[in-house]
C-alpha cells in the first residue's frame, strides 16, 4: 500500500470506526482467523508512544474534526483499534510499565518523581528480547527512569530530557549512544529523531528490531510546528505534525519493503492533559477526568495496532489492555522467553493479533503514588473501598452506595475485592509520604484562559 492509498483506506474508515455509538461495541474480530504470513515468525515491532495523547485526540476515536489525524486512522481502517486499553495516569510509571510487564508496586515506579528506586534487577524489554535475536533501538522521551537507555539493555537509541523537547527554546542537546550532540538552531527535535529512527531501520532491516518510540508530541509546552501558520493553534498543529511523522514511517517502512514484516502499535502514554480535556472531546462528550486522575480520562488510551498480512483490518475490540501487557505479548511474537522467577503481571495479546480470540484479561489494574483501583468491563473498585458502575463510561463513573442492594454491585465488589487482596499493593513498593506527583493536581485551578493565547500562532 502506497502512500495515496494509505490515505484513501483512511479517509474511507475514519468515519466509520468513529460513527457514536462504535466506541463501546463489542466487534472483537469474532471469525476473522488469517493465518500469520511466513514473513510474521519473527516481526519487528515499533511501538509509537505519544505522549499526553488520550481518547479524543485521535480522529477514529470520535475528536473533534479539528484534530487531523488521516494517518493513524488509516492503521485502524488498516487493522485493528483497541478501545480499551488502560495506561497509568502519570507518563513515567506508564513506561516503566511497558518495559517491565510489572505494575508500579512491583518497580516502585509509582509515581514520575520514584524513577531511582527501580532495581537494576530488572529485565526490562530489550534485555528480554535480545536472546530472540532481536536488535533494539530507544528513540524519543527517556526522563524518569535513570541511567541511559543501554543501561536497561537497548542497542541503540536517541533520547532527551524530561519531556515537551521540540526547539531550542526547549532543550540544546540531546544524547545519541551516550554522545551529547547540539541541536542546531531551527532544527526541530521530532524530525531528528524521525531520521534517526529511519536510519535505524534501514541499517538493521536484514535482523528483527524492537523499537521503542518515545515522541515528544503532544506534551507541552505547546509551541509552534515547521508546519504552523500565522493564525493557526498550535496544539491542533502539534496533533497533526505527530500524524505526520506516523505517515513518514510507515512510507519509510514500505520503502525498506518492511511493511508486510513490522507490528507497529501507536498507543497513548496518558490521558490528555488537563488543560485541553475539555476540548479533546469523543464524540461531542467530555471524558470523566484526564492526565494525573485516576478516572477513566487518565488512563484510557487509544491503541491501534496494525501489520498488513497478520492483524486483522477495520476491527474495533473491547477487550481489556493494560500496559502490562505490551511485554508478554512482544515476547510471544519474538519467540523469547519470559524472564524466570519474576512476576510478570502482564497477559498477552499475540493471539488477538493474528485475528484469533484468545484469552483476553478480565480485569485492569490503575496505580498512581499510593492510590490504585482494579476495574473490569462493568465495575472499578478503588484502594480506598468505593465501588464505582462503570456502564456509562468513559464520560461517567456512578458511585455505588455502600449499603447497595443491588446483587451485581455485590458480586462486583466480592469480585474485585478478591483481585486486589490478591495482588496486594499496599505490601509492595510504595512511595513515601509526601512524594510530589511532579505534576499539578487536579484540585488545583487551572492556568487563566491567558495563558491559553501562547498556543496561537499570531
Amino acid at each position: 500500500m502506497d502512500r495515496r492509498e494509505f490515505l484513501k483506506a483512511a479517509a474511507l474508515g475514519a468515519a466509520a470506526l468513529a460513527a457514536p455509538g462504535r466506541l463501546l461495541a463489542a466487534v472483537a474480530g469474532s471469525g476473522t482467523s488469517d493465518a500469520p504470513a511466513s514473513s510474521a515468525a519473527k516481526p519487528n515491532i515499533i511501538l509509537i508512544l505519544s505522549d499526553d495523547v488520550g481518547l479524543g485526540n485521535i480522529g477514529c476515536y470520535g475528536a473533534p474534526a479539528r484534530f487531523k489525524t488521516p494517518n493513524i486512522d488509516a492503521l485502524a481502517k488498516g487493522g485493528i483499534r483497541f478501545d480499551t486499553c488502560y495506561s497509568t495516569p502519570l507518563c513515567g510509571p506508564s513506561r516503566c510499565e511497558i518495559l517491565t510487564g510489572r505494575y508500579p508496586f512491583r518497580t516502585g515506579m509509582t509515581t514520575n518523581a520514584t524513577g531511582s528506586v527501580v532495581s537494576r534487577d530488572e529485565i526490562m524489554m530489550p534485555k528480554a528480547l535480545k536472546p530472540a535475536g532481536y536488535v533494539t533501538g530507544m528513540v524519543g522521551k527517556w526522563s524518569q527512569l535513570t541511567l541511559e537507555p543501554a543501561d536497561w539493555g537497548f542497542d541503540e537509541y536517541l533520547r532527551f530530557p524530561a519531556s515537551g523537547r521540540y526547539w531550542r527554546e526547549q532543550t540544546t542537546t540531546y544524547k545519541v549512544d551516550g554522545v551529547t550532540k547540539e541541536l542546531p538552531e531551527g532544527k526541530y527535535l521530532p524530525d531528528i529523531m524521525h531520521d534517526w529512527l529511519v536510519d535505524f531501520m534501514t541499517r538493521h532491516k536484514d535482523q528483527p528490531f524492537y523499537v521503542h518510540y518515545a515522541m515528544s508530541h503532544i506534551h507541552a509546552p505547546i509551541v509552534r510546528t515547521p508546519d504552523s501558520k500565522p493564525g493557526g493553534v498550535y496544539y491542533d498543529d502539534m496533533v497533526a505534525y505527530m500524524d505526520k511523522l506516523v505517515g513518514k514511517l510507515v512510507d519509510a517502512l514500505e520503502k525498506l519493503k518492511l511493511r508486510q514484516k513490522t507490528l507497529v502499535i501507536f498507543v497513548g502514554d496518558n490521558g490528555t492533559a488537563q488543560n485541553w480535556a475539555n476540548v479533546a472531546t469523543v464524540h461531542g462528550r467530555q471524558l470523566s477526568g484526564a492526565k494525573g486522575s485516576m478516572l477513566e480520562g487518565g488512563s484510557r488510551v487509544p491503541m491501534i495496532a496494525n501489520w498488513p498480512g497478520t492483524v486483522p483490518a477495520g476491527k474495533v475490540v473491547t477487550d481489556l489492555i493494560d500496559f502490562s501487557d505490551f511485554y508478554p505479548t512482544f515476547c510471544a511474537l519474538a519467540g523469547a522467553e519470559l524472564p524466570k522467577n519474576v512476576v510478570i503481571d502482564g497477559v498477552s495479546f499475540a493471539d488477538r493479533l493474528k485475528g484469533k480470540p484468545g484469552k483476553p484479561r478480565e480485569w485492569v489494574y490503575v496505580e498512581l503514588n499510593g492510590r490504585w483501583y482494579v476495574r473490569d468491563k462493568g465495575w472499578k473498585l478503588t484502594s480506598s473501598g468505593e465501588l464505582f458502575d462503570m456502564s456509562e463510561a468513559p464520560y461517567v463513573e456512578k458511585p455505588v452506595p455502600s449499603d447497595t442492594t443491588d446483587p451485581a454491585a455485590i458480586a462486583a465488589r466480592k469480585r474485585l475485592q478478591a483481585v486486589l487482596d490478591k495482588l496486594d499493593p499496599a505490601s509492595g513498593k510504595q512511595p513515601k509520604a509526601g512524594t510530589p506527583l511532579t505534576l499539578r493536581q487536579a484540585n488545583q485551578a487551572k492556568p487563566k484562559k491567558k495563558k491559553r493565547k501562547k498556543a496561537i500562532a499570531q
